[in-house]
């Protein structure tokens, strides 16, 4: 509903999106990092940081050509050059976990190249285990469900992609369930990383590659004929495309969108611009996110804050992309089921139970710890 400024109306019966239990499904390792602890962990390390990252407001970024690309890596790069130790490590999983719960997630799939800090972590192998016993933690401490994408790196080659699938699925017991594909999709063709992603599936792993942000919606069709995806990081253009649109909605691919991150990057020029309601319209699922909210200034429920906002998604509608959070996860059954049942009673005002109540032994049975 508009108001007679043509704008979405809020109702005054709104009730609190931080308080609606979601899933969160794109989030970016470094990205995760809380403002405050980057300046810490710089100050600690000696490492200068450019005044794009000290300012206390979110960089001024538009990555639709390689220049403005090229900045944002390089802010992200010298981010994750301050993570230098397993603490460093320990506390940016605990913190993102921290900052999930307050947004109301109750299940965090959290994006990771391993590759990046093996240098200074002793190697592959030892910083993926860092990684995954610090989301186990995090995951006991604060009562939410927390589980690993591990995703390959598009501008390096498709081989050291397959040995970094083949890592993910020997650890999938320990907390793995999906496997990805970032960085500049207008580089590094997806149809190269077939084989990488075989191995991944033929693992149980989920296939989640990034697609149709910079790119169009050929980069989303790349990812579903050539690497199989079972959802799609971004996915926003293929609003640009009314059969993929539909090819999306018939196979119920999950969308992860991230509105902020959108804008930020120059790939629309304002909030109201991002296709959420196409998109949502067309029966696509979604599950919002917040992608880096280190470098894009905002976190989950914000997301969701956008979509109400910008967009005029009721609070019935604001649930069900929550559910569509959860079904497109890979949460168990039997947290899904509670999820959903949480979500119908944050609609319906039934109280709501939280994370931490659920972090309690008697609750925590419920999900399952990795092995």
């Amino acid at each position: 509903m508009l108001s007679s400024s043509g704008g979405p109306l809020r109702t005054p019966t709104a009730r609190d999106v931080r308080l609606l239990p979601k899933a969160h499904l794109h989030l970016h390792f470094t990205g995760s990092m809380r403002p405050g602890t980057l300046l810490e962990l710089a100050d600690k390390y000696g490492v200068r940081l450019p005044d794009a990252l000290t300012s206390g407001r979110p960089p001024k970024l538009r990555a639709t050509d390689e220049r403005g690309w090229f900045r944002f890596q390089r802010l992200y790069d010298t981010a994750r050059s301050c993570l230098r130790e397993p603490d460093d490590i320990r506390r940016l999983v605990r913190e993102a976990a921290e900052e999930d719960v307050r947004d109301g997630s109750r299940w965090l799939e959290i994006q990771v190249d391993p590759t990046s800090y093996a240098p200074l972590l002793g190697g592959l192998t030892p910083a993926l285990e860092i990684i995954l016993d610090a989301v186990d933690s995090a995951s006991r401490e604060t009562g939410l469900g927390m589980r690993v994408v591990v995703a390959a790196n598009r501008m390096k080659h498709p081989l050291d992609a397959r040995t970094l699938a083949r890592l993910a699925v020997r650890y999938a017991d320990r907390g793995i369930v999906g496997f990805g594909l970032s960085n500049d999709e207008r580089r590094g063709m997806a149809r190269d990383f077939d084989r990488a992603f075989a191995i991944a599936r033929e693992g149980g792993l989920l296939a989640a590659p990034h697609g149709g942000e910079l790119s169009g919606p050929a980069s989303i069709r790349s990812c579903l004929d050539d690497l199989d995806a079972a959802r799609i990081g971004h996915g926003v253009r293929a609003a640009e495309d009314p059969r993929l649109l539909s090819r999306l909605a018939d196979r119920q691919i999950t969308c992860e969108v991230c509105p902020a991150s959108n804008v930020a990057l120059g790939v629309y020029d304002k909030e109201g611009d991002v296709p959420l309601r196409t998109l949502f319209d067309a029966g696509v699922p979604l599950a919002l996110g917040a992608d880096d909210p280190l470098l894009f200034g905002s976190r989950l429920a914000a997301q969701y804050e956008i979509a109400r906002r910008e967009h005029g998604f009721s609070d019935a509608e604001l649930a069900e992309l929550a559910r569509q959070s959860v079904r497109g996860s890979a949460a168990p059954e039997q947290v899904r089921r509670g999820l959903l049942a949480d979500i119908d009673a944050w609609l319906t005002g039934t109280s709501v139970p939280t994370a931490r109540d659920e972090a309690a032994p008697r609750d925590r049975a419920d999900l399952p710890d990795p092995a």
